[in-house]
Order: C-alpha cells, then structure tokens, then sequence
C-alpha cells in the first residue's frame, strides 16, 4: 500500500510494516529528545566547571550522572559510553578540588 505522510511516501505492503514505521517514528524522535537533552547538559556542565562551584558541581554531576543512566536505560548510548561520561566528569571535578 502507499500513502503519503508529510511529503514522504510509504511503501508498505502489510498494515504491520506500517505501524511498525509510524511507532519506529515516534521512538526516534524520543531518543532524539533525550540524547539532546544530554548532550545539553554537559555543555552547560562544562560551562560550570570554568566557574569552579563546588556545591553547583555535586549537584549538577549528580545531574549528569542521572541523565547517562537515562539514557543509557532507553538504549540511546551504550553501557560504556554511559560509563565513560560518568568517569570523565567526576575526575574532572575531584581533579578540580583536590
């Protein structure tokens, strides 16, 4: 069957496939939203390790941690990628206010 979705057309031979590409749609833009919003963070955490607020820092560290695990949940980034987030910015913090 074809049919056209916002200039796009859809070749689809079974009612599944269909279904199968609206939901594969939907889920991209999901993991979209939360790579962005991740990906966000640490540039705004990179911002504030420049001004070396400690108390800031726990807080947005534990921020960041809870935004890997996120994503790292929701398949968007893998295990040791996730892992490998969460090392580098807790040594640049404990590096920081050694």
């Amino acid at each position: 069957m074809r049919y056209y979705t916002n200039l796009e057309v859809v070749l689809a031979n079974h009612k599944s496939a269909e279904k199968r590409i609206r939901s594969s749609k939907k889920r991209a833009i999901a993991n979209r939203r939360v790579l962005q919003k991740l990906r966000n963070f640490e540039k705004l955490f990179s911002h504030q390790l420049k001004e070396k607020k400690k108390d800031v820092l726990e807080a947005s560290l534990k921020k960041l941690f809870h935004l890997a695990d996120k994503a790292k949940k929701r398949g968007v980034i893998k295990k040791n990628t996730a892992s490998r987030k969460k090392s580098r910015y807790s040594q640049k913090v404990s590096v920081l206010f050694k």
